[in-house]
């Protein structure tokens, strides 16, 4: 099978690619197009997975934003307020004097959920965003779920 290559070109901050080209180093690499074509690849083998969920399901949205990006933080506030259903709680940590890191429990269908990480990650001054969900715990329940629970409870 022959793949038509087709050049690209790219602009990343400095210390994006210099971290890449050293992880690439690290790796093995012998081609920086081998290693963004692998990144792309894994990005959308990632995205198609997200997309191809269904159900409730219970996760994690891990954000970094830049704090000092003129209305990020409202932005994110007035979003995680019009998903407060799939919302559980959050947390803030300052990781810098520049960065935040936020990170917002989620509950409900993945519709939903994918819907609130997508709006986001399309917001101006965050940095990164990644959603870590599972099968929520309707899936682990047992038919005659019975043993005696000692010091916890359901």
């Amino acid at each position: 099978m022959c793949f038509i290559m087709m050049r690209i070109s790219m602009s990343l901050p400095k210390k994006l690619l210099s971290d890449f080209d050293e992880v690439l180093k690290e790796r093995g690499y012998q081609s920086r197009s081998k290693g963004i074509r692998d990144a792309l690849q894994d990005y959308i083998v990632r995205y198609q997975w997200m997309n191809s969920m269904e159900g409730q399901r219970i996760g994690i949205i891990t954000i970094i934003y830049d704090h000092h990006y003129t209305g990020v933080m409202e932005s994110l506030a007035e979003i995680q307020h019009s998903f407060r259903n799939e919302i559980n709680t959050s947390m803030h940590i300052h990781m810098t004097d520049k960065y935040c890191m936020e990170i917002v429990v989620v509950n409900g269908d993945i519709a939903e959920i994918r819907d609130l990480t997508e709006k986001i990650m399309r917001l101006k001054g965050v940095e990164h965003v990644k959603l870590t969900s599972t099968a929520n715990g309707e899936d682990f329940k047992e038919p005659g779920h019975s043993h005696d629970h000692g010091n916890h409870y359901h």
